[in-house]
C-alpha cells in the first residue's frame, strides 16, 4: 500500500469511526497555503488517492476490516476454472465461474487453440478491416448466425464492449432506450455513450414496458428495447414471447442479452428463443459473449445483414479495435461443436442447479428470484453478512463469491452460485449441507 493511500484509508476510517479529523485537514490546508495562487486547486482535483470512486470503495473496505471479513476479491487461482479449483495449494469446491458446460479446459478445445496458434499466431495484430480476415473468425460468425437462424454475425473482442458500442453506435439523441431494471452495466454504458433518453422499467415486468411505450412511442424516432436470456445476478428469465408481441405492436427494436443463456436454456443449450420455441428472425438484436459456454472470451451482435454489416463498417468498437484472436476464435467454435454435438451437457447442468435450488428452498434459505437455470443467489441482506458467509465456506473448502453493495442493493447483497455440467450430486450435497449449518 502506498502512504498516499494509506493517508487517505486512514482519514476514512477516522470519519467512518466518528473521529475529528481536524488535524489532517489542517495539515492539507497548510499545504494548499504554501502553493503559489495560479495553481491553487482542491487536492479533490489532483491526486487519485482523493477521488470520489476511489473514496467509495475504500468504504466497505473499512467496515470489513472492522468486521473481520478478508477481502474475498483477487483470489489467484492454480489451474482451469471448473467445477473445482485450486487456491493456495488447497482444492476447492467452485462456484466461481462461468463453465457452464464444462467445456473450459476440454482437451478439443485445447488442441483447437493450439492448432489456431501454430497456423495463425496469437494475434492478427490489427482491426479486421486493416489486416484482413482469418477463416476462422468468418467460420465462428457463420456457425453463430447459423445457431441462431439469422443472417449474419460479427464478433468483437470484449463482451463488455460489444454493448457499449453496440447501442452507443446504432442510437442518438432523438431515440428511446428502455431497459429491464436488473439489466448489465454494458447496456447502461452503451446508452449513456448513445445520448438517447434512457428509461427503465420493472424486473421482468412486460405489463409495465407496454403502459410506458403506450404513452411516449410517438416522441421519439428509433426505440430499443433491452433484455437479458438469464439475469446473472438472479437466475430467472424473462417472458420473450410477450417482449416480442410489445416490440412489434410499438414498432421497436427488440435487444436479447444472451450472455448467460447460451448453452443453458434450451433442450441443446441454443439459448431462449429455443426454450420458448420462437424464431431467430423474431428478434432484431442477439447479443452474446464468448467467455461462459464458449470457453473464450469475446463477444458477438447476431441479426439481419443490413445490422451486421453495418456494424462492420462503422462501429467504433470494430472498426478500432484489433479484430478476435485466432486460438480464441477457434476455441469458441469447437465449443459450440460439442454444446451442439453433446446436448446431455445441458440437461447435467440443469439437473445439477435444480437440486441445489430445491434444497436451499427446502431449508428456507433465500434464492430470490431463481429459477434453476444455472445460476442461484443465496441472499443475506447485508454486505458484512455475504462476506463473512463467503469466508466461512471458503475455509470449509468452497469457492462462492460475495456480491455486495454497491454491486446490489445493500439489503439484496448475497452469495452467487454458478453451476456447470461437471460438478457433482454429492459436491452438491455437500454445498447444500455446508449453508444448512451456516445460514439456516
Amino acid at each position: 500500500m502506498s502512504k498516499l493511500e494509506g493517508r487517505s484509508k486512514s482519514d476514512l476510517i477516522a470519519r467512518f469511526l466518528g473521529r475529528n479529523g481536524a488535524a489532517s485537514e489542517g495539515g492539507r490546508a497548510a499545504g494548499a497555503a504554501a502553493q503559489p495562487a495560479q495553481t491553487r486547486v482542491s487536492q479533490a482535483f489532483t491526486r487519485f488517492d482523493h477521488h470520489p470512486g476511489y473514496q467509495k470503495i475504500l468504504v466497505p473496505k473499512v467496515a470489513a476490516d472492522r468486521f473481520g471479513v478478508p477481502n474475498p476479491f483477487f483470489k489467484v487461482h492454480e489451474g482451469i476454472a471448473g467445477a473445482t479449483t485450486r487456491v493456495g495449494g488447497r482444492e476447492l469446491i467452485n462456484f466461481a465461474n462461468y463453465n457452464y458446460l464444462g467445456l473450459n479446459g476440454h482437451p478439443s478445445v485445447n488442441q483447437a487453440a493450439s492448432d489456431a496458434i501454430l497456423r495463425y499466431g496469437t494475434t492478427p495484430s490489427a482491426s479486421r478491416l486493416v489486416a484482413g480476415e482469418r477463416p476462422v473468425q468468418q467460420e465462428l460468425e457463420q456457425a453463430l448466425a447459423a445457431l441462431y437462424e439469422v443472417e449474419d454475425c460479427v464478433v468483437f473482442v470484449s463482451g463488455h464492449a460489444t454493448n457499449v458500442t453496440t447501442i452507443g453506435y446504432l442510437f442518438g439523441p432523438k431515440d428511446l432506450i428502455l431497459h429491464d431494471s436488473l439489466i448489465h452495466n454494458s447496456v447502461l454504458e452503451g446508452a449513456r455513450l448513445s445520448g438517447a433518453t434512457r428509461r427503465s422499467f420493472p424486473h421482468n415486468d412486460a405489463a409495465a414496458l407496454d403502459a410506458i411505450l403506450a404513452e411516449v412511442r410517438p416522441r421519439f424516432e428509433r426505440v430499443l428495447i433491452v433484455i437479458e436470456g438469464l439475469y446473472s445476478m438472479d437466475g430467472d428469465i424473462p417472458d420473450l414471447p410477450a417482449f416480442i408481441d410489445i416490440k412489434r405492436r410499438h414498432a421497436a427494436f427488440l435487444m436479447v442479452d444472451e450472455a448467460h443463456s447460451l448453452g443453458v436454456l434450451g433442450q441443446s443449450g441454443r439459448g431462449l428463443r429455443e426454450h420458448f420455441g420462437m424464431a431467430g428472425k423474431d428478434v432484431d438484436i442477439w447479443m452474446g459473449t464468448l467467455s461462459k459456454t464458449l470457453a473464450s472470451c469475446g463477444g458477438y451482435i447476431a441479426g439481419e445483414r443490413a445490422l451486421v454489416e453495418h456494424l462492420k463498417y462503422a462501429a467504433p468498437g470494430f472498426v478500432y479495435s484489433v479484430g478476435i484472436s485466432p486460438p480464441l476464435a477457434a476455441a469458441s467454435l469447437e465449443a459450440l461443436r460439442i454444446m451442439l454435438a453433446e446436448p446431455q451437457r445441458v440437461h447435467q447442468l440443469r439437473a445439477r442447479t435444480g437440486q441445489f435450488l430445491q434444497r436451499m428452498q427446502e431449508y428456507r434459505i433465500n434464492t430470490g428470484y431463481a429459477q434453476g437455470y444455472a445460476v442461484v443467489p443465496v441472499i443475506t441482506g447485508s454486505s458484512i453478512k455475504a462476506g463473512k458467509l463467503s469466508e466461512q465456506m471458503f475455509q470449509a473448502g468452497v469457492n462462492a463469491q460475495p456480491i455486495i453493495y454497491p454491486a446490489v442493493e445493500e439489503k439484496a447483497a448475497r452469495l452467487r452460485f454458478f453451476f456447470s455440467a461437471m460438478h457433482s450430486e454429492e459436491q452438491i450435497t455437500t454445498t447444500c449441507e455446508l449453508l444448512r449449518k451456516l445460514v439456516g
